[in-house]
C-alpha cells in the first residue's frame, strides 16, 4: 500500500492526532491547510532510502549538480523536471548524506542488527477504538523479531541523541504518545503484545544513532495521553465545535 493509498484510507493518524494537544482549533486548521516543512520532508526521505531503497528510486529524482547560469545547464535542469515530473525531487548534497547517514547506522552493531533481519518495513495498521468507536491508523516502521521477542520500531532523524537530548524531543514531539498509540493499535491488530524502540540518528556528521527501548511506563503513559486526545476529538467530532485556548 503506497503512501496515496494509505492516505486515502479512512482513520485517524497519529500526526493529525497530536495537534488536539494544542487546541481543537489547532487540529482543524491542520487538517484543512496540510504542510510539510523542509524538515520533515528531509525525513521522509531519509525513510525511503533507509528502509526501502527501492521505493526511494520510485518516488525520488537527485537532482543533478551542474550550472544554472549557463545555457546547458539550464537546458538540463529543464529535461530533468519534464523527465522526473511525478517524482518528489531531492537535492544532490541531501542525498549524499542520507547516503552517509545510513552507512552510519550499519555501523551500530544493534541497529544494523534489525535494519539486516527479516522484517516488514512500512506496515499499515487499522483499528476502531473501543471506547468512542473512532477509526484510527498507523503505519510502522519496521515490524520485527529481536531473539524470539516481537517490537515495533520507528525510525527518526534528529538533532542529538545525547544523554536526555532525544528524551527532550520526545516530549516535544510527541514520541511518548506515538509509542502509545502505535502500541496500542498493533497490539489489537496481531494479538500480540510488541516492545516498542526508537532508531534516533543525528542529521549531521558523523550521524550518530541510537537505539531507545521504550519500557511498559513509557509505552502506557503514552496509551494514556492517545485516549485523552481521542475522546477530545471524538467530543470536538460530535459537537462540531473546535475550540482554541481556554480562558
Amino acid at each position: 500500500m503506497n503512501d496515496k493509498q494509505y492516505s486515502a484510507m479512512q482513520g485517524i493518524r497519529r500526526s493529525d492526532l497530536w495537534w488536539m494537544k494544542k487546541s481543537p482549533a489547532h487540529f482543524k486548521y491542520h487538517l484543512e491547510h496540510p504542510e510539510e516543512s523542509a524538515s520533515l520532508a528531509f525525513g521522509s526521505a531519509a525513510h525511503a532510502w533507509v528502509l526501502e531503497p527501492d521505493y526511494f528510486m520510485n518516488v525520488y529524482a537527485v537532482v543533478p549538480q551542474v550550472d544554472r547560469r549557463t545555457k546547458a545547464g539550464k537546458a538540463e535542469i529543464e529535461a530533468f523536471k519534464a523527465e522526473h515530473a511525478e517524482q518528489t525531487w531531492i537535492d544532490a548534497a541531501d542525498f549524499e548524506t542520507i547516503k552517509d547517514m545510513y552507512e552510519a547506522l550499519m555501523l551500530n552493531e544493534d541497529i544494523s542488527k534489525i535494519l539486516t533481519a527479516e522484517k516488514r518495513v512500512e506496515v499499515p495498521f487499522f483499528w476502531v477504538d473501543e471506547e468512542t468507536g473512532e477509526e484510527c491508523k498507523c503505519k510502522a516502521d519496521i515490524i520485527t523479531e529481536i531473539d524470539g521477542v516481537p517490537f515495533i520500531i520507528d525510525y527518526k532523524t534528529t538533532t542529538s541523541c545525547e544523554d536526555g537530548a532525544f528524551e527532550r524531543s520526545a516530549r516535544k514531539y510527541g514520541y511518548r504518545f506515538q509509542a502509545g498509540f502505535y502500541s496500542e493499535g498493533i497490539n489489537m491488530c496481531t494479538m500480540e503484545d510488541h516492545v516498542f524502540a526508537f532508531i534516533a540518528q543525528e542529521k549531521t556528521a558523523p550521524y550518530m544513532a541510537r537505539l531507545f527501548i521504550c519500557d511498559e511506563g513509557f509505552v502506557n503513559a503514552g496509551k494514556r495521553e492517545f485516549h485523552e486526545l481521542l475522546r477530545k476529538y471524538h467530543q470536538c467530532k460530535e459537537s462540531n465545535e473546535w475550540k482554541g485556548y481556554e480562558t
